[in-house]
């Protein structure tokens, strides 16, 4: 790929991520945010992501298993040199991407589901699931996380970052 080029794509991925994502084949719905440093690797058209989906900075998406390239050498079949192995990702409806996550190919993550950051998923996450660690498992539903920190939600989202900044230090830093 000529020096051009890989600028033009690192603007493009930098200033609107979705649109970089779904110009390389990814089937991305409504509502969705992708950090510009997120990754959804080198066969973005086997990845679906539904609607208000979150993937936050460093996050990986792997469609293929790079484990095959031992196999091309040690195998003794007939054109063992030419195999690769592929897997869809297919992420739900209204789902958050930790920092640092990776999802492994052949994975499908449900809806409503928190993936934690660092997170490498392996398996199938079932709706409405909170999953983390290394390989991912779910530790708790939805309900049970909603539950859990109920009384430490802050209702600041629509403060300004000024107003954010006041309200934190008020509790945090007395």
């Amino acid at each position: 790929m000529n020096i051009l080029k890989r600028i033009g794509d690192a603007i493009s991925r930098r200033m609107n991520p979705v649109e970089y994502w779904r110009k390389k084949g990814t089937c991305i719905l409504g509502g969705c945010e992708i950090y510009s440093s997120a990754n959804l690797g080198s066969e973005p058209y086997l990845i679906s992501l539904g609607s208000h989906v979150r993937v936050n900075s460093g996050v990986q998406f792997i469609t293929h298993d790079g484990g095959v390239w031992v196999l091309r050498e040690c195998l003794k079949e007939k054109d063992a040199d030419k195999i690769d192995l592929f897997g869809t990702i297919t992420v739900g409806n209204n789902v958050h991407i930790g920092t640092n996550a990776i999802i492994m190919p052949g994975v499908k993550i449900g809806n409503n589901c928190i993936i934690g950051c660092g997170a490498i998923v392996t398996k199938d996450i079932p709706d409405c699931s909170v999953a983390v660690g290394v390989p991912a498992r779910v530790i708790e539903s939805i309900d049970e996380y909603t539950e859990k920190n109920r009384l430490s939600f802050k209702y600041t989202k629509k403060y300004t970052k000024k107003e954010k900044e006041i309200h934190l230090k008020s509790i945090y830093l007395k």
